[in-house]
C-alpha cells in the first residue's frame, strides 16, 4: 500500500550532518520518497497531509549500528502475533528514531523472520542487516546458564581454530544471506587464543570478495591490533580494561578506513556494581580510546551494543559529546556515516530529493541539548510512520 504523502512544517532542518539547518523549513513525502526540502515558501501540493513541526527538529533517520536481537524477548519470532512484535520493535527501537539497525550476532534464521515481517509490511519497524551468528574460538561461547541468566536465547555459534574453518564458516555464512561478518576476536575464558591475523585476513578476503563488511568484537588494545592489520572494517568496541591503546593501533589505522563503535554506556552498566569511582575510571579509559580514535582520523558510528544494554540512546549520546564529539560529528555517526559505510549513502543518511523518506522527528534542538537526540516526536521509515509519540 502506498503511503500518504506527507509535508514536514515549519522546523529546522538538518538535510545532512555536513550543512547547517535549515530553519522554518518545509520537507515533501510522496511514495516513500523525499520529494523537496527547503525553506518555507516551497509550496505543499493539495492532498498533503501538513504535520506542524515548529519548535521541532528534523533530521536524516537514525542507524544503531551495533544491536542484537539475541535476547529472550525476539525468540520465535514467527509466532509471535504481529501486534506485539511490531510493539516490541517500536519500544526499542522506533521511539528513539532508529530507522536502520545493524544486528551484530544474533540467530539469523530467527532474525530473518523479524526482518521478513518488516519488509512485507505486516510488522511496522526499521530497516535490518545483520551478521547472523558471529563466529568465535573454540570454547569462547559462555555457558547455557551463564546465557539465560543474561536473557540470551542460547544459539550455536560457529567455532573456529584455522584458517580453513574460518573460510568455511565465513562462505556458509555469506550463501545464507548475511549481510556482513563478525569475528569474537578475544581470546576465550578457557584460555584458547583469540583469532590470529591470518585467521581475520582470511575472513575479510572471502568477505570483501563477495561486497561484504566485517566486524570485530576486541577484548584487549592488542585484540584491536589484530582485527586491524587483518583488515576488518568496523571495531565495534572500545576495550577500555585494557588502557591506553598502542601507538602501534593509530598507525595502522592511519594506513586504511575503518570505523568504531565505541559503545561507551555498555562499559559503564557493566561496572553499575562497583564504586562510582570506577565507574568514571573504565568510562574515562574509554572516551579516551575515542579521542585518541577520532584524532587520527578515524570514523566513527553509533552504536549501543543494544541487547545488552537498555533501549535509551540518551547516556550515549551524551558520554560522546563528554569525549569531545561535537553535535555534528555525533549527527554524523548516527546517519551519514553508516549510510556511507554500509552502501547507502546515494538513498539513505540525508534528506535530499530521490533519498528513501527515512527522517526523525526530534522535540527540541539537539546542539543545545544532546539529549533532544533521544527525544523522538515521530519517525518515518520509506514514508511510513513507524513512530508517533
Amino acid at each position: 500500500m502506498k503511503a500518504a504523502p506527507l509535508a514536514l512544517v515549519g522546523g529546522s532542518v538538518y538535510t545532512s550532518a555536513q550543512e547547517p539547518p535549515l530553519r522554518d523549513g518545509v520537507v515533501l513525502v510522496d511514495d516513500g520518497k523525499i520529494l523537496a526540502a527547503g525553506p518555507r515558501s516551497i509550496a505543499v501540493p493539495h492532498g498533503f497531509e501538513i504535520f506542524d513541526c515548529s519548535d521541532c527538529t528534523i533530521v536524516p533517520g537514525f542507524w544503531n549500528s551495533h544491536v542484537h536481537f539475541f535476547e529472550r524477548k525476539w525468540s520465535d519470532a514467527a509466532k509471535m502475533p504481529s501486534p506485539e512484535l511490531a510493539r516490541q520493535l517500536q519500544e526499542t527501537f522506533s521511539r528513539y528514531g532508529f530507522t536502520s539497525v545493524f544486528d551484530l550476532s544474533s540467530r539469523w534464521e530467527n532474525t530473518r523472520v523479524i526482518h521478513d515481517l518488516i519488509e512485507s509490511g505486516e510488522v511496522a519497524g526499521p530497516r535490518i542487516r545483520s551478521t547472523g551468528e558471529g563466529l568465535v574460538s573454540p570454547g569462547a561461547l559462555p555457558s547455557e546458564i551463564v546465557m539465560r541468566m543474561m536473557g540470551v536465547t542460547p544459539a550455536p555459534m560457529p567455532e573456529v581454530a584455522d584458517v580453513a574453518q574460518a573460510v568455511a564458516a565465513t562462505k556458509r555464512h555469506l550463501e545464507k544471506g548475511a549481510d556482513a561478518i563478525k569475528l569474537f576476536v578475544q581470546a576465550a575464558a578457557t584460555g584458547a587464543p583469540a583469532f590470529s591475523v591470518e585467521i581475520v585476513s582470511a575472513v575479510a578476503e572471502e568477505a570483501h570478495r563477495a561486497g561484504k563488511l566485517v566486524f570485530a568484537h576486541p577484548g584487549t588494545g592488542d585484540d584491536v591490533l589484530t582485527a586491524l592489520r587483518g583488515g576488518v572494517d568496523v571495531i565495534a568496541h572500545t576495550t577500555p580494561h585494557s588502557g591506553p591503546w598502542s601507538d602501534a593501533i593509530f598507525e595502522t589505522l592511519r594506513e586504511r578506513h575503518v570505523a568504531l563503535t565505541p559503545t561507551l554506556t555498555l562499559w559503564k552498566y557493566f561496572a553499575r556494581h562497583d564504586r562510582v569511582s570506577v565507574q568514571e575510571q573504565i568510562v574515562n579509559a574509554a572516551q579516551e580510546q575515542l579521542r585518541a580514535w577520532i584524532a587520527t582520523g578515524g570514523s566513527v558510528l553509533f552504536g549501543t551494543d543494544l541487547g545488552a544494554v537498555h533501549p535509551d540512546p540518551s547516556e550515549e549520546y551524551a558520554l560522546m559529546q563528554a569525549a569531545g564529539m561535537s553535535f555534528a560529528q555525533i549527527l554524523a555517526s548516527v546517519t551519514s556515516i553508516p549510510a556511507t559505510l554500509f552502501g547507502d549513502a546515494d538513498r539513505l543518511g540525508r534528506i535530499a530529493p530521490g533519498c528513501e523518506a527515512d527522517i526523525t522527528v526530534l522535540g527540541g534542538e539537539p546542539p543545545a541539548n544532546i539529549n533532544a537526540l533521544a527525544g523522538v516526536r515521530f519517525a518515518l521509515r520509506g514514508g511510513r510512520r513507524i513512530y508517533l509519540g
